[in-house]
């Protein structure tokens, strides 16, 4: 009997707009990104997206590889090369995604595998997403360096920013399945790969933690314009393509601080009026619609309450009044499977309104990293527990 019949997501990211800069284009350019595995497998499959580009890109050649003594060197012997319909190289149409042919390949829980692909002609550098975590974080080299043991580190930058690679998927255990955390810059940064440590801390063996998020993003707004434009898109473009996720039973959302943050003024900022300010009532309609598409996916939802804010530039009493009302439904709203209270986990308690001491970054919107382990930790064991929900066969 065959061990391994189920497509499921390894890893995965959003797929955002990347800064329109002069140097937004580039060429013979070597992508490397090493990933982690939560499952064993037998087979991978690669979905590369160029979702937020209005012209064609040509991935001139991809490999994947085991990892190596760091991360950023791979095992030769263990190189694969990855096609496309048979063929070596790929175009991806603007807006469009391709998903590559089956790549036969062992793979245990918690190797690392590593994503190798060369970009050899100019291509338009658009369809990408800044992520930060324990688990996160690649490379780039000039040259075709695809199947370099060691790249030249002369010639080889680290880098945060992902491009184009959207999705990885495992043929693995029937048993095994996904849970997708959605959301802005919070959820873009360290929490969801906290979330992956304490799996595997606890020893919950059947569960990927795949990050779909993109900073700047609001429920309701995006922003049309050159200065704004990679604050990434609103919730209604951005769900259709993000949640196709291969094995995903579940769905955390924590959204809507920017919508609450962003509006100033045109007197302050000609391209963010007040018009753009939602009342409560608008933020959650866009979360009743969310919590709406996640049963069309026969997803278990599970909201997250937005985090303290004071301190931020534009913190003012009536945003913190819209954050704690839109809260207060969050916590109580029986359309979700559960709220899971981030805020509560990282504020302080004397002053709710700001983070706990050691939870603040410096910024007073994004936690510090142990704001973010509080983040992970929070999230009930009950939930990371749950079986795989059979009725998506």
């Amino acid at each position: 009997m065959q061990k391994f019949t189920k497509w499921v997501a390894m890893y995965g990211n959003a797929m955002s707009i990347a800064d329109h800069k002069p140097e937004t284009y580039s060429r013979d350019i070597t992508l490397r990104y090493p990933i982690y595995s939560p499952f064993d497998g037998n087979k991978l499959r690669f979905t590369f997206d160029n979702f937020c580009a209005d012209e064609d890109i040509t991935i001139t050649e991809a490999f994947v590889a085991m990892a190596g003594e760091d991360k950023g060197q791979i095992k030769p012997s263990t190189s694969r090369r990855i096609t496309f319909s048979g063929k070596n190289s790929v175009s991806v149409g603007g807006g469009s995604k391709v998903v590559s042919d089956e790549i036969p390949m062992d793979v245990k829980r918690n190797d690392i595998i590593t994503v190798s692909f060369y970009l050899e002609d100019f291509t338009l550098m658009r369809s990408s997403v800044i992520i930060t975590g324990s688990h996160s974080g690649g490379f780039y080299s000039v040259g075709n360096t695809v199947r370099d043991e060691i790249p030249d580190i002369n010639k080889t930058r680290k880098t945060n920013c992902y491009y184009f690679l959207s999705d990885i998927d495992i043929l693995t255990e029937k048993e095994n399945h996904a849970l997708i955390c959605y959301g802005d810059s919070i959820t873009s940064q360290d929490w969801p790969d906290c979330l992956t440590d304490r799996l595997e801390k606890e020893g919950i063996t059947n569960l990927s933690v795949i990050r779909k998020a993109a900073s700047g993003t609001r429920i309701l707004r995006e922003y049309d314009n050159i200065t704004y434009e990679s604050y990434g898109l609103k919730g209604t473009n951005r769900v259709p393509r993000e949640w196709d996720v291969s094995g995903a039973d579940m769905i955390i959302i924590q959204q809507g601080i920017n919508d609450i943050i962003h509006p100033v003024g045109t007197d302050v900022n000609p391209f963010r009026p007040m018009s753009d300010l939602p009342e409560c009532d608008e933020l959650i309609n866009g979360f009743e619609w969310y919590i709406s598409q996640s049963r069309k996916k026969n997803f278990r939802v599970y909201t997250g309450t937005l985090l303290p804010i004071n301190g931020w530039r534009t913190y003012a009493d009536f945003r913190e009044k819209l954050k704690n009302d839109f809260n207060d439904w969050l916590r109580t709203t029986t359309l979700s499977d559960g709220c899971i209270d981030f805020d509560r986990a990282v504020r302080s308690v004397s002053e709710p309104s700001r983070f706990a001491d050691g939870n603040d970054s410096g910024d007073h919107l994004h936690p510090s990293a142990d704001g973010y382990k509080a983040m992970a930790e929070c999230v009930p064991k009950e939930i990371l527990q749950a079986p795989y929900v059979a009725y998506l066969d």
